[in-house]
């Protein structure tokens, strides 16, 4: 009962006329000339926007509607020479169903009934008497509750906005038509990056996409925008200690095709060359990069655990899993060479009938041109690994606690494919260490890792077996 009277009234506002409050000069989407939205990974917005709007002199209120919901209404910034702010406040107490009916608490309005067998329509006058968990009205026939039928209100409060509302009040030095320019931060406006790479049969090359996916809830259009993108952490101050924050303001890029890149500050700046349309609600994909015949290498690899060489680890052993890595070089040699935002990358790889299968996904950070980038695709199928410790000992302790101990270990990997594979073991070994004995040279990878590069024949197993003394 309770959703159809909502129903009704809604039905009923869409004929009714909203106009600008008395008083005030109204501005919306049609006004504007030019629009740049700039996204930020950190759910922040900039958005820079034009607009022609014709000004009396002296002290006037503009109100800006079809801004952000989600604006942040301290960083609003208007900029026009000759015109200067004295006051501004963000209305977002929106027009709808419920929050009319609210304000109409302790009013009167008109209640329309329909009688059910000759749909004659009669009129009465109603007190609304609460809205909350229901409507609850007076008429002249007692209290009634759950009313099928229409309300009828006879005016729109002065203090409901049909869309998120920025006004000002403005000093004007002349009567003119003004360039007004407006920027403000906003939540509700999001971008990430979403890859999709596709490995040739030898497993040593890829093509990469990826797609920037950009999402808006912040109740509002953008039209026609200019779109930039920046990559990287921003800092933002605490929110219950955070004070006016100014717009940062950018030029936008020129470009041809795709994305323009461009460093600012400590980030970079993706611009969009052709303008886009950024509904409420609403997901997009743009496409970001495209490289072809990427170089890649495919790497089997055993990560160890530190805390095994202070204590024994008794007659049991494990079975650490044998990890599935893939390396990139993100170079211009290796068709790359561009900062790439953080995101997730998916892989695929064509199977005997040429239909692509998942092999894997894996989140990147932000990567630099002439960085590295590690992926972890899941733990092989036909390669297994067995740990056990052999031998330990304490064997001595400082005047200041420090204590000595002695491990010995035997890592047996197995290798069913049918073609020989490297694989590495990676021991992480805390304090001051050295390998006394090893059937296999290490290297050390750094202050506090052992590593190893095991081969093992197909269809086959090789053991590593080492010794090492920890302070």
């Amino acid at each position: 009962m309770k959703r159809l009277i909502c129903l009704v009234i809604l039905v009923h506002l869409m004929t009714t006329p909203c106009h600008a409050r008395p008083g005030e000069i109204d501005t919306g989407a049609m006004d504007q000339t030019s629009l740049f939205v700039t996204i930020y990974n950190q759910d922040m917005a900039l958005v820079k926007e034009k607009r022609a709007v014709t000004l009396p002199k002296g002290e006037s209120t503009l109100a800006f509607r079809d801004v952000s919901g989600q604006i942040i209404p301290e960083t609003a910034l208007l900029k026009s020479k000759g015109l200067r702010v004295v006051e501004q406040n963000f209305e977002f107490d929106l027009l709808s169903p419920a929050s009319l009916l609210a304000k109409f608490t302790g009013e009167t309005v008109g209640l329309i009934k329909t009688h059910p067998e000759t749909g004659q329509e009669t009129r009465q006058d109603a007190r609304v008497l609460a809205t909350h968990n229901g409507v609850v009205l007076e008429t002249g026939t007692g209290i009634e509750t759950g009313i099928p039928g229409r309300l009828l209100f006879p005016h729109i409060p002065a203090n409901l906005r049909t869309s998120p509302t920025l006004t000002m009040t403005v000093q004007n030095d002349a009567k003119k038509n003004r360039e007004l320019e407006l920027s403000y931060l906003t939540h509700g406006l999001t971008w990430r990056a979403d890859y999709v790479a596709e490995l040739n049969p030898d497993d040593d090359r890829l093509n990469l996409k990826a797609w920037v996916t950009l999402t808006n809830t912040s109740r509002t259009d953008y039209l026609d925008a200019t779109l930039q993108l920046v990559a990287g952490e921003i800092h933002l101050a605490p929110r219950e200690m955070r004070q006016r924050a100014m717009p940062m303001m950018m030029d936008s890029a020129k470009a041809k095709g795709g994305f323009a890149r461009e460093e600012m500050f400590e980030y970079h700046l993706y611009t969009l060359e052709r303008k886009t349309t950024l509904k409420n609600n609403q997901t997009k994909q743009v496409a970001l990069l495209q490289a072809e015949n990427v170089p890649c290498t495919k790497e089997y690899f055993i990560d160890g655990q530190g805390y095994y060489f202070s204590r024994s680890m008794g007659p049991g052993g494990e079975k650490p899993k044998v990890q599935v890595l893939l390396h990139l070089e993100n170079t211009k040699e290796n068709n790359l060479g561009m900062p790439l935002p953080k995101g997730i990358i998916r892989v695929y790889k064509q199977d005997r009938q040429g239909m692509l299968q998942f092999a894997g996904e894996d989140r990147m950070d932000h990567t630099p041109d002439k960085g590295s980038l590690k992926l972890t695709l899941g733990n092989a199928f036909d390669i297994t690994a067995e740990k056990k410790q052999t031998d330990f000992k304490k064997l001595s302790s400082s005047s200041k606690g420090a204590f000595r101990y002695q491990s010995a270990y035997e890592i047996k990997i197995a290798n069913a494919k049918t073609s020989p594979v490297t694989v590495t073991v990676s021991e992480p070994v805390p304090g001051d260490w050295r390998i006394t004995r090893q059937s296999h040279a290490h290297t050390k990878a750094s202050s506090n890792r052992a590593q190893w590069q095991i081969s093992v024949p197909a269809r086959g197993e090789t053991t590593l077996s080492y010794t090492v003394q920890t302070k």
